[in-house]
């Protein structure tokens, strides 16, 4: 399993999910307070933001624990956007550990973090072109195969959501995904909650003790723009 959290808002840097809140990604890597499957997440991390200069995200991502990168602080104070991604990872079993199977994962504009696990049959109809041999990876595949065909991206994460579901009834399948400028989440298994102040927060668990979190149900869909947050039951 894993944990993973996102940003829509006003221009802030990686660090503000990662290091700056009392139970941001970085304590969640090694003490996640709601985590259902697995104690730690050190098989890797990784970040993703937006840059007006550039028409694609930029990444890092290391397979080492996110507490042992002695890079990582000063790189997340300076980074900086209205839209961020961040993820810690504990390896499914059996799955490799390399960079390639963490998240985020890419493609054109968009980032896609999973929190979960599902057999890689249960997408194979759906992948195109995996990155790494990780279930994760196939799982994004799927998802980016039907962004690209023009889905909106709601309607990519539950069409994938539910054939895998199909396919696989233990699949656990929190999904997150940006392409900047709107925030799309799936609650499939694990916790999921937002948070809205400013922006909007979406994280697998509150990333401090302030009033406002709300959990999102379970085997919901969550969409977020700068005009608010829907929720909608997946059937």
């Amino acid at each position: 399993m894993c944990r993973h959290a996102a940003w829509l808002g006003p221009s802030r840097a990686v660090s503000w999910l990662v290091g700056e809140p009392e139970h941001g990604l970085m304590r969640q890597s090694y003490a996640p307070r709601m985590q259902r499957y697995g104690t730690v997440n050190a098989d890797g991390f990784g970040i993703g933001w937006y840059d007006g200069s550039r028409g694609e995200p930029v990444r890092y991502r290391r397979t080492v624990p996110i507490w042992a990168d002695a890079n990582l602080p000063g790189l997340a104070s300076v980074a900086r956007s209205t839209c961020l991604m961040a993820a810690v990872r504990s390896a499914t079993v059996g799955m490799p550990i390399e960079e390639t199977a963490t998240a985020p994962f890419a493609d054109g504009p968009w980032l896609l973090s999973h929190n979960g696990r599902v057999r890689r049959e249960a997408v194979r109809a759906l992948a195109g072109d995996p990155e790494s041999l990780c279930d994760s990876a196939w799982l994004a595949s799927a998802v980016f195969a039907r962004l690209r065909a023009g889905a909106p991206l709601g309607d990519a994460l539950t069409v994938v959501v539910r054939h895998a579901a199909v396919e696989d009834p233990p699949a656990r399948l929190n999904l997150l995904v940006t392409g900047g400028t709107e925030i799309a989440a799936v609650a499939w298994g694990d916790t999921l909650f937002t948070h809205l102040d400013e922006g909007v927060l979406v994280a697998s668990e509150p990333l401090d003790d302030r009033p406002g979190w709300q959990a999102v149900p379970d085997r919901t869909l969550l969409l977020a723009s700068p005009d608010g947050v829907l929720i909608t039951p997946i059937d």
